[in-house]
């Protein structure tokens, strides 16, 4: 029973587009459609068909894991139709999953908002490239956009080192080695290191979830590598804080010299439900020019924000300036915009000015008609 239930939810979600099944005891699976939560008509889930519904799609060694340590994650395809991540966790002695859906097909940079800028990032011939947000804001399908836009134009060797594998890359232009951690190698830190005798040009980190990585990853871009990685921060500035803070005092000069010569940009984002459906991305842009290496070596981070803000003519833009252009694009409401902003009160003062504004405007309109 439990694999025609599988299949048959698999196949809805991808219908639908929703991004997410959760599968839990006591309630019916439930779909993620555009950032709301939507339970589906059907039975309530017992102990017993969650754990029908894990066995139907873990591995072997997932389920080993999962009972030595309460949780495990994998990818797998369910067909040609789509890829999924499946985190299966223990919730009160009973089995709970997320299904997080993974497009199989790759959008085009500008497809995402992604500006010209950026997309020319990608390109240099070293350097770190971070890509930051929260759970859930888009940093895989940015990241594997950009992989594949070099794999279209670039003869490269790209080695990503993925827990677990997103995006399935093929072989265009470019050669592309996918890693998986736990599978393919033991540790993120082990595969960069381990990369770095396979003659990438350019190497995908899924995740700088620590101090052993983060420093592998400065490394790598240090010896003359692209270096993708990501972070769960969500701002530019937060970014090199964090990055910076992962190390013990000792050693935070140095790893502010190494930043400010390697890092090329940070791209943070977010996304936000679209007005009429669907999603849509908001980016906050740094691109590291001598002004901002010079902030981040000498420890003043703080006014990165400002050099953001008049770096505009170099393509970048602060999320709060970003969110205020879906605003005005009318792509997003004022609630959804506010929720999501850095400066929430400053913003909304902005929104307020500029609808003010606008009616000026078109009372002015409605009095030169009248006249």
């Amino acid at each position: 029973m439990a694999t025609i239930l599988v299949d048959k939810l698999l196949a809805a979600c991808i219908k639908q587009g929703a991004s997410d099944i959760h599968i839990t005891v006591g309630q019916p699976p439930v779909f993620r459609l555009h950032g709301r939560m939507r339970r589906l008509e059907t039975k309530t889930l017992e102990p017993d068909d969650t754990v029908g519904l894990m066995k139907s799609i873990t591995p072997e060694r997932c389920q080993r894991e999962l009972q030595e340590s309460g949780s495990t994650d994998f990818g797998f395809a369910f067909g040609d139709q789509a890829r999924f991540r499946v985190s299966v966790f223990k919730q009160r002695a009973n089995i709970a999953m997320v299904l997080r859906q993974i497009p199989n097909d790759m959008l085009a940079p500008e497809q995402l908002g992604l500006s010209d800028a950026v997309v020319k990032l990608v390109f240099r011939p070293r350097g770190l490239l971070l890509v930051t947000g929260p759970t859930g804001s888009g940093k895989s399908t940015t990241l594997a956009s950009l992989v594949n836009h070099i794999n279209e134009v670039c003869d490269h060797h790209i080695i990503t080192i993925e827990d677990p594998i997103e995006f399935y890359h093929y072989h265009k232009k470019s050669t592309v080695n996918q890693r998986e951690v736990g599978v393919d190698v033991p540790s993120f830190a082990e595969a960069i290191r381990r990369a770095l005798r396979q003659d990438p040009d350019v190497i995908l980190v899924g995740e700088l979830r620590d101090l052993e990585t983060i420093g592998a990853a400065i490394s790598a871009a240090e010896t003359g590598h692209v270096v993708f990685g990501t972070l769960h921060t969500n701002s530019a500035q937060g970014t090199i804080n964090r990055i910076i803070d992962a190390f013990p005092g000792n050693l935070q000069e140095q790893v502010r010299a190494q930043l400010s010569t390697t890092l090329i940009g940070v791209l943070a984002q977010t996304l936000l439900p679209r007005i009429g459906g669907g999603r849509v991305a908001a980016y906050e842009s740094m691109i590291t020019t001598p002004g901002i290496a010079n902030l981040i070596r000498e420890n003043k981070t703080f006014r990165i924000n400002s050099a953001i803000q008049t770096g505009q003519k170099f393509g970048m833009q602060l999320m709060d300036d970003a969110l205020f252009d879906l605003w005005k694009a009318e792509k997003c409401t004022v609630e959804d915009i506010l929720a999501k902003a850095q400066r929430p009160d400053d913003l909304a003062q902005r929104i307020v000015t500029a609808k003010r504004g606008l009616e000026d405007e078109s009372s002015r309109e409605e009095e030169m008609q009248a006249g």
